[in-house]
């Protein structure tokens, strides 16, 4: 039986092994990845018929695997050229990355000798400035016996921390395939749902799953794909999701399963936003500025070894671990996220432009596992990844404050911006792409990053934040294409919001799809499954389950007020008849409420007409920006026991992913269909969908609208031994198109059959 082997890339080799001194992030803007790989075509493209570029290599040492591709190889100079991109002054280079890059080249080098039996070879490191489009080359000859010992000194530094990998895969594999449902039982519903994503992850396939809230959709999906791990040989495990509350549910899935097997030995780690992780944010990210950052490289070893003896990888414990050792804990985070099997985040660490997750599961060539949670939000939080504005006040702040050098770039940006506003009529409209904007954008943004590159620690906030959304914006104007807008809107001093406005993430989220070995998207609306499959782009085999809800009609009494409308139009009469239902309700079976109005407006006025005609109700309310203090507070008003009516909006922060069990809460009102508001831009966003999928006021109003109210009325129903009613307070509820979007389970008067 051959033993195990571990395959390790060159550049992870080196950077674990030949990364030295302090972290530094001064901003010293680094090209983008097209101007990544357009540098190295145009390097390639200038040498001789015979260059070979991109040239695969690999080698063994003990168990270790080392694999890579060098840059470039010209046979006729026997020269082996690794080339790196970057954009100012070679000499601002920090020395520290300098011998990272001879590392690299010196490992191909050996690679490159032993499979061709070179007795020696010319390395060079070639920088090619993406601006200048000038190269600044570096050379040194090498013996094949030198790069030997180089290449085993670094196997040898690896060798160590590889075994220990192997050991542990092979310990969480047998692990995985022994581990134990952390329940006595599954509860009704988890168990379908739980095959559904392991037959998923076996037959290699995307899966979306429709489950009801309260059966335990986290522990139900977790579970089980963590058990189709060892047999689908996954690398990695990703558990998305929208809101911290949806990671500290995971985690806790996490903690009941080491409870079952309290050695379980499953690298669990928390991605947290560096905003929140920064321990000093009132400094630059180099060591002569931040404390943590000094070192960081030489103290990491210390910290990645300490971190080994932690079993789960959280906030707090990265944080404990970073402190204990003095580096930063977002880029300690960093570094654990390549040796994590279960990986919990955000959205956006996989499916954004720049994800971490999905560019580490690409270099690394993992095999990984996706899990969405509470998917329905995948969406619009999509749409806003694709999507860039420019923000007026932020760019006459960057141009009051930029130095003469960038006076006349940034001039002709305000020139085509100008221009555009000019020929706006009316407050809003869509337009073609303008390319002279674009083009003055690029222009500037050239200007700006030479600047920055010359003066990388005079750093002006204004000047950097519309850099940032400058290359965005141009970032996601060389994609545009029908699944997009380019839209301006008017500003009160009389200029223009240009708007980069993603319609259809499709084009965007295909391929983040097709990376992963099987992604599991979840939530207790993912109805229709068409209008998610044709937004979201998933691929035409995703499997679909709609998982039985475990509670029964007598449980939720739902009840239609069909004489009352909630239109726009109607909110003014729609008052009394509204406060009249729940104050008859109330009367009737006094408790703990949730009301949900379709704007903070709306909320305000019925509250004061409730509480002025009721005053012995205790009423608490919602408001605009609520810290996440004044937000539990408003959950805790929701005490067993208690008795009032909590106002808040449809679609915010209480409207799904909370859990009031039992009398925490025995009722809901809905006084809204939950539809977008009609304006100019849904409006556009309905046409440009009807164009191209002929479903556009269904996918811009109908759907989202009614998955809000689905979602909040969800809150009531937690527990099989729950029992509560929801009041929905508009006359179209009584339509048979809004009914078939509403659970199958539920009964109320007048309710069609639905599908």
């Amino acid at each position: 039986m051959n033993s195990p082997s571990y395959t390790v890339a060159v550049r992870a080799l080196c950077e674990f092994t030949a990364k030295h001194g302090d972290l530094d992030l001064r901003f010293t803007p680094a090209p983008t990845a097209l101007q990544g790989i357009e540098g190295h075509q145009v390097v390639a493209a200038r040498r001789g018929p015979g260059y070979q570029a991109e040239l695969p290599l690999c080698g063994e040492f003990g168990p270790l695997r080392v694999r890579g591709r060098a840059d470039g190889y010209d046979a006729g100079r026997n020269r082996l050229e690794e080339v790196k991109t970057f954009r100012g002054r070679i000499d601002r280079l920090p020395e520290n990355h300098r011998a990272l890059h001879w590392a690299q080249a010196m490992v191909y080098g050996w690679l490159l000798c032993e499979s061709k039996g070179l007795p020696d070879i010319e390395l060079a490191l070639v920088y090619f400035d993406v601006g200048s489009q000038r190269e600044t080359v570096f050379t040194q000859q090498c013996t094949a016996h030198q790069l030997r010992q180089h290449f085993e000194q670094r196997c040898a530094a690896f060798l160590a921390w590889a075994e220990h990998e192997l050991a542990h895969r092979g310990a969480r594999d047998t692990a995985l395939q022994q581990l134990r449902f952390p329940h006595a039982g599954f509860r009704e519903g988890q168990r379908p749902l739980a095959e559904a994503v392991y037959n998923a992850a076996r037959s290699g396939r995307c899966l979306m799953a429709q489950a009801p809230t309260g059966i335990g959709k986290t522990v139900g999906t977790l579970f089980p794909l963590l058990k189709a791990a060892p047999g689908q040989a996954l690398d990695r495990v990703f558990f998305l999701t929208a809101k911290t509350s949806g990671r500290a549910l995971a985690l806790d899935a996490v903690a009941l399963m080491r409870q079952a097997d309290p050695a379980l030995p499953l690298r669990t780690l928390e991605l947290v936003a560096r905003d929140k992780a920064c321990e000093h944010p009132d400094k630059a990210c180099h060591g002569e500025a931040c404390p943590l950052a000094k070192g960081f490289y030489d103290r990491l070893p210390a910290a990645r070894e300490a971190a080994l003896a932690v079993p789960v990888w959280d906030r707090a414990a990265v944080r404990s671990l970073a402190l204990a050792h003095e580096v930063c804990p977002y880029y300690l985070t960093q570094e654990l996220a390549r040796w994590s099997d279960l990986l919990v985040g955000d959205y956006n660490h996989y499916f954004d432009s720049a994800a971490l997750l999905h560019g580490l599961a690409n270099v690394q060539g993992w095999r990984v596992a996706v899990l969405v949670d509470e998917a329905h939000n995948l969406v619009e939080r999509a749409r806003a990844m694709y999507s860039a504005q420019l923000d007026p006040g932020g760019f006459a702040l960057a141009r009051r404050g930029a130095p003469a050098a960038l006076k006349r770039p940034l001039g002709r940006v305000q020139r085509q911006w100008r221009e555009l506003s000019a020929g706006l009529e009316g407050d809003y409209a869509v337009q073609p792409l303008p390319t002279t904007l674009i083009e003055a954008l690029q222009q500037a943004l050239a200007a700006i990053t030479d600047h920055l590159a010359e003066h990388p620690t005079a750093v002006d906030a204004a000047l950097q934040a519309f850099y940032f959304d400058a290359l965005q914006f141009t970032r996601l104007a060389e994609s545009f294409d029908e699944h997009s807008l380019f839209d301006l809107t008017r500003t009160p001093r009389g200029g223009c919001v240009p708007c980069l406005r993603n319609v259809i993430p499709a084009p965007f989220l295909k391929p983040r799809f097709q990376a992963a070995h099987t992604v599991t998207l979840f939530s207790a609306t993912l109805h229709p499954a068409g209008y998610y499959r044709e937004l979201l782009g998933l691929p035409e085999d995703t499997a679909v389950v709609d998982v039985a809800s475990p509670f029964a009609a007598h449980q939720l009494s739902v009840q239609i007020a069909g004489d009352i409308s909630t239109r726009f139009q109607h909110r003014g009469t729609s008052l009394a008849p509204v406060v009249q239902r729940m104050a008859a309700q109330y009367a009737v079976q006094p408790g703990n409420y949730l009301a949900f109005f379709s704007s903070f407006d709306y909320l305000e006025q019925v509250a004061e007409l409730f509480t002025a005609s009721h005053a012995d109700v205790p009423v608490w309310r919602q408001s605009r920006g609520m810290t996440e203090e004044q937000q539990a507070a408003f959950l805790a008003r929701f005490a067993p026991g208690g008795r009032g009516i909590g106002f808040a909006v449809l679609g915010g922060s209480f409207a799904e992913g909370i859990d009031l069990p039992g009398d925490r809460l025995i009722g809901a009102f809905i006084a809204t269909l939950g539809l977008p508001q009609v304006n100019p831009v849904n409006e556009q966003i309905r046409r440009r969908i009807d164009q191209l999928c002929g479903t556009g006021f269904d996918y811009t109003y109908l759907y989202p609208g009614l998955q809000k109210v689905v979602q909040a009325a969800g809150r009531v129903i937690r527990t099989p031994q729950d029992r509560g009613v929801v009041h929905l307070l508009d006359d179209r509820f009584l339509r048979p198109a809004v009914q078939r979007l509403l659970p199958r389970w539920w009964q109320a008067p007048g309710c069609t059959q639905r599908g």
